[in-house]
């Protein structure tokens, strides 16, 4: 092979020379309010349809994704091409081969849609699963979700408050005693009537699941709800009483077992899509670490998709401009900034977009668990998701306190004053919107991240989220913003450093 050299102060390999001020500025350039508006313009049109999980729509927004990363040079990281598929399956529980029992206070045998609702954020166990009762009560603390219990194969419990919209599920408090080891969680209600039946319906409803999550992980866990006065009779404890205590968040073991087993039946399965470029860095050693930059490219369709699209007037098209056109538009426009750039920037940067975000972050999830690229050798994920709206000079960057990337972030804005954008910290944590967006999947696996947002709106999954209500001169200014972020990381010595506490908090569950 051989060596080529450039002409810089000094003789140096090319391939190594810095970006030069002009070079840099000329990159950031080609970010413009029209290639946001015609990339919005194509993946919110009403053509689209929506963009649901799975569709025929969402695999033509995969195409067009994936022909903008050819054009641009790219290298496909996925596992055919651009493209990484992951499969779900629709199915139903069986309620006729379903039971939980409770062996407590007094026996019971109960039928899932008749005496409890089962809860399926998460895939469901394939096994049965037996343990002993831990019982939460209180107001829970952060600082100490397991109030100094042992909930290692056991079902921990918890007491809730039915409101109009339904009962408030802590997810601290969940994803703590799954981490801690217990086989399952289980809330006692005092859902009225009309309430409980609504849920009950909802039993035999359809649901999709996504495959290839493996059953070991917290996710595989038993999940469900009673109400006060199945406990009281089954656990012998006074619900109404233990929910009227304020006061310090306490646990203890009940002399009660159950046994939870749930069955599906299998209705049909499908595939979707996220689509995966990379642009090799200039380094030798670095350009085998990577900076993500994803959005996700679904939405949730018309109201025949099932995932919460209503109708209002003629309009049966929930476009998703917003959430999240706004968001792959950003990775494109990124990746075309940077493809414009030479020399390419010390570290490799890969762009993906997801599909699934919508369903339960179906497509970063399978990425984290069969990674096209080394997780290990991912330094950050920058994630934007409705970056199109809301004001004209700040963008929330949700997750800056939890590493120093927020730092980072704060002295390339305030070194680019032109852009008018001054990231600011989260201004909405009791929504934990932390958790609820692709960005999460990396973070869980050790990945420093950022997470952009304009925060929801009134047509936040409504058929108003269309295209021309988008700013797009401030995403414009957004997304160069993102592009000097990621050249600044992908350039530095060193890679992002996590908050020590925020990484035991995230990553490690507080072990």
């Amino acid at each position: 092979m051989r060596l080529q050299l450039c002409l810089s102060a000094v003789l140096i390999p090319c391939a190594l020379a810095s970006q030069t001020p002009a070079a840099v500025q000329r990159a950031a350039n080609s970010i413009t309010p029209e290639g946001v508006r015609h990339h919005i313009g194509v993946l919110a049109d009403d053509s689209m349809l929506g963009r649901a999980t799975p569709s025929p729509q969402l695999e033509q927004t995969a195409r067009y994704v994936a022909e903008q990363f050819r054009r641009f040079g790219l290298k496909p990281a996925g596992d055919t091409g651009y493209l990484q598929r992951y499969t779900v399956t629709q199915r139903v529980v069986d309620t006729q081969a379903s039971v939980i029992r409770i062996a407590g206070a007094a026996p019971a045998t109960l039928k899932p849609g008749s005496d409890v609702y089962v809860l399926r954020f998460t895939p469901l166990p394939t096994r049965e699963l037996s343990g002993p009762v831990v019982l939460f009560t209180g107001t829970p603390d952060s600082a100490n979700p397991l109030a100094g219990a042992d909930v290692k194969g056991a079902w921990a419990a918890i007491i809730a408050t039915a409101m109009p919209q339904g009962i408030q599920i802590n997810p601290e408090w969940v994803m703590a005693v799954l981490r801690a080891g217990a086989i399952g969680w289980m809330v006692i209600s005092n859902r009225p009537d009309a309430q409980w039946q609504n849920r009950l319906a909802r039993t035999t409803a359809p649901t999709r699941t996504l495959e290839g999550v493996p059953s070991d992980t917290e996710l595989a866990a038993g999940a469900f709800e009673i109400r006060d006065a199945t406990a009281a009779v089954t656990l012998g404890i006074d619900p109404p009483a233990l929910r009227a205590r304020t006061g310090g968040w306490t646990a203890r073991r009940l002399p009660a077992t159950i046994s939870y087993l749930v069955k599906e039946r299998e209705l049909a399965r499908a595939s979707a899509p996220n689509v995966i470029g990379v642009l090799e860095g200039s380094d030798p050693t670095l350009k085998s670490e990577y900076v993500f930059f994803t959005g996700h490219m679904d939405h949730i369709g018309t109201p025949g998709a099932g995932e919460g699209c209503v109708a209002k007037g003629a309009d049966s098209i929930c476009n998703g401009a917003d959430d999240d056109a706004s968001g792959t538009t950003a990775v494109l426009e990124a990746a075309e900034a940077f493809a414009r750039l030479a020399p390419h920037p010390r570290r490799s940067l890969a762009f993906m977009t997801v599909s699934g975000e919508e369903r339960g972050l179906w497509g970063s999830q399978f990425f984290s668990e069969h990674p096209t690229v080394p997780l290990a050798n991912v330094v950050a994920d920058l994630n934007s998701d409705m970056v199109g709206r809301n004001w004209k000079d700040t963008i929330v960057a949700i997750g800056k306190e939890h590493s120093n990337l927020g730092a980072t972030l704060n002295r390339v804005a305030a070194a680019h004053p032109e852009l008018r954008m001054t990231p600011i910290d989260d201004i909405w944590p009791q929504e934990r919107f932390y958790f609820r967006s692709d960005h999460y999947n990396f973070a869980r696996k050790g990945v420093p991240i950022l997470f952009f947002f304009n925060g929801t709106h009134a047509d936040y999954h409504q058929v108003g989220d269309s295209p021309d209500k988008i700013d797009a001169e401030k995403e414009s200014r957004i997304v160069k913003l993102l592009f000097y972020l990621g050249l600044e990381v992908a350039n530095a010595a060193e890679r992002p450093k996590w908050n020590p506490e925020s990484y035991k908090q995230i990553v490690t569950g507080g072990n």
